[in-house]
């Protein structure tokens, strides 16, 4: 069992993917859930607006929005920068040209450069065992 510190609160836990305990996660959901129903009932909302009104602060509103739980719609207020060209971007970590060709990249660098030759199966003449023959002939 891997045991970490949680992130927020200090407590140890059983790792399971997150970097925070069971208990911050669902104050985290909370949180997410308040700015989801804030964007809903006020779409095109600034960081700022939406951070004072639900109480959320900032920088887990810009976490879940590189984790593109959340994502901004007018193209004039990109806040995200591609984190391998530095393109502006609504949501996650990448643009969709640098996931396009990072996906490239990834299944060349996985697939075999040469084609391994075929094994012939052995024929049955091959698989006879042939010392009882060998010794009869030397008797």
């Amino acid at each position: 069992m891997d045991l970490r510190n949680c992130k927020k609160c200090g407590r140890v836990f059983a790792y399971n993917g997150s970097e925070i305990c069971s208990r911050c996660l669902g104050d985290d959901e909370g949180d997410f859930k308040k700015v989801k129903e804030y964007l809903y009932d006020n779409p095109g909302a600034t960081i700022v607006e939406v951070s004072e009104e639900t109480g959320v602060s900032e920088k887990k509103i810009l976490r879940y929005l590189r984790e593109s739980r959340i994502e901004i719609r007018e193209a004039d207020n990109l806040l995200l920068d591609c984190q391998r060209c530095g393109k502006p971007i609504q949501s996650g970590r990448f643009c969709d040209k640098c996931v396009v060709e990072m996906k490239k990249e990834f299944t060349a660098a996985v697939k075999p450069k040469y084609k391994q030759p075929k094994v012939k199966a052995p024929s049955k003449q091959n698989t006879q065992m042939y010392t009882a023959e060998i010794r009869k002939k030397y008797k």
